[in-house]
């Protein structure tokens, strides 16, 4: 059927076929009125396969090696050998939650996420790029996986304990550890800090600024987590980007850092506090 011209003045033309002349005409009419309405027509040989390597190959940009292969390894694993061949236009929320409720089994909490969450990025990649119309995906729960691993985290008394070994290690180590287990801040974030980052509330100016600036002797605190050591530089996220009051025993470890940095190689405002010395 022409449905219109061109600017050229060349004809717009759809077509459907089907096992019958009455399939052929309903599959045209749908093509008709997508077009009609202004929505792509999804191509029907497009399948969810082609969705997850094209997005592994352009939609992970400015990730990491070691991250870029997780994503492939978890796509190559356990996505594309469970759903890849389905055609993307018939992918059904019924097709996803079968699949996801068949690792429950297998896969932990972390995993069943990532797993939904690189179909369901594979999708709006092929949605902006007019391959599909909607994202099942997305309409579909998360099920609770297996139980995971026995959580790694310290107790109390060990946390107390690391703290009582750090107060004796080297300034630097001292900070990185103190901090780490005292502020909430991540150690990539930590190893990435500035001296510029580090404040202090002035009284008198009624203002935070650099310690390097208004000294030590002052009774507030904070440092700004705005960078890491990711691949560029920036936090996990953009929620990640924060401000961290620093109790008085982050602050002392800061100041004795401070301290034998001045005396190795005198005044260093602007470069790093805890990454590792050139």
């Amino acid at each position: 059927m022409t449905v219109g011209y061109t600017p050229a003045g060349k004809r717009i033309v759809k077509k459907a076929s089907g096992r019958s002349k009455t399939e052929a005409k309903d599959k045209l009419k749908e093509i008709i009125r997508d077009y009609d309405d202004g929505l792509a027509i999804a191509l029907v040989h497009y399948t969810v396969t082609d969705a997850v390597k094209y997005w592994l190959q352009h939609g992970l940009a400015g990730r990491s090696a070691t991250t870029v292969k997780m994503y492939t390894t978890y796509a190559d694993k356990h996505v594309i050998p469970a759903v890849g061949a389905r055609k993307l236009r018939d992918l059904s929320v019924e097709d996803v939650d079968r699949w996801l409720a068949s690792k429950t089994g297998e896969l932990s909490p972390r995993s069943l996420k990532l797993i939904h969450g690189i179909l369901n990025r594979s999708v709006k990649s092929a949605m902006r790029r007019d391959k599909v119309k909607r994202n099942v995906v997305d309409l579909c729960e998360i099920p609770d996986g297996r139980e995971g691993r026995t959580s790694k985290a310290l107790t109390l008394a060990q946390a107390g304990s690391i703290i009582a070994l750090a107060e004796q290690a080297n300034p630097r180590m001292r900070a990185y550890v103190v901090l780490s287990l005292l502020i909430g801040a991540r150690t990539e974030e930590l190893r990435a800090l500035l001296w510029s980052h580090v404040v202090a509330f002035d009284e008198e100016r009624k203002a935070w600024l650099p310690v390097t600036e208004t000294g030590w002797e002052n009774e507030q605190f904070a440092i700004y987590v705005w960078r890491s050591v990711r691949q560029k530089g920036d936090t996990k996220t953009v929620k990640s980007r924060r401000s961290l009051k620093l109790p008085r025993r982050c602050v002392e470890a800061l100041r004795a850092l401070r301290e034998e940095q001045e005396k190795a190689g005198g005044k260093l405002s602007g470069t790093g506090a805890l990454s590792s010395p050139p």
